[in-house]
């Protein structure tokens, strides 16, 4: 059962290291998209320095390759008896991949839209509670960085409650909500201070 997880864990990184919004600003702008606003390789600054126009396909990548880390390990952990703990693992390793690409210079995003496209592809009712947490959390505050903090606590506690009987599954999600709380440590760092860019401004050079 070593091998497949190995192969599934390796897989799930690599698709990770594809990033959508890399990507896209090198096809639209023949530019790096880290070399603007806040320096972060994700959706929200993609849409603060290009503008919304592309902000479909910059979402289809990272949602695509996500959903194909996960359905991918459960179809090799399946024959085991362990296939939503196989997403689990594809969620866990393509968001590593998404973070800390190594092809990439290990400089990536932040990880929340993995994290929203592995909840819909495990558990479509926690994929909802999130959809709506999250709409609440920016329309309240307006800022995107409470709204997916707010997100991944949700992640962590909503497959914990939902499948508390599946250590492997509630280990995952602890462990990416994490995750998501330290990459959005400057975001937090600027929350307290005042200084974080609310929705609809500029990105500000971190």
């Amino acid at each position: 059962m070593w091998y497949p997880i190995l192969i599934g864990a390796l897989a799930s990184y690599m698709l990770g290291n594809i990033n959508g919004a890399i990507s896209v600003s090198n096809l639209k702008a023949h530019e790096d998209v880290r070399t603007h606003g806040s320096g972060n390789a994700g959706l929200t600054n993609f849409v603060r320095n290009y503008g919304s126009a592309s902000a479909a396909i910059v979402v289809l990548v990272d949602a695509g390759k996500t959903a194909l880390a996960c359905l991918l390990c459960c179809l090799l952990l399946e024959p085991y008896g362990y296939g939503m703990e196989g997403k689990m693992l594809g969620a866990f390793m393509v968001t590593l991949g998404h973070n800390f690409p190594a092809t990439l210079g290990f400089r990536g995003g932040k990880g929340i839209m993995c994290g929203a496209t592995a909840a819909l592809v495990m558990d479509w009712r926690i994929f909802l509670v999130l959809l709506a947490v999250f709409a609440v959390s920016v329309l309240l505050t307006r800022y995107v960085s409470v709204g997916s903090l707010m997100t991944a606590v949700g992640f962590g506690i909503g497959f914990s409650v939902m499948y508390w009987d599946h250590p492997w599954i509630v280990a995952g999600s602890i462990f990416l909500c994490l995750l998501a709380i330290f990459m959005h440590r400057a975001n937090i760092g600027r929350l307290i201070k005042g200084t974080e860019s609310k929705m609809g401004q500029k990105g500000k050079k971190e």
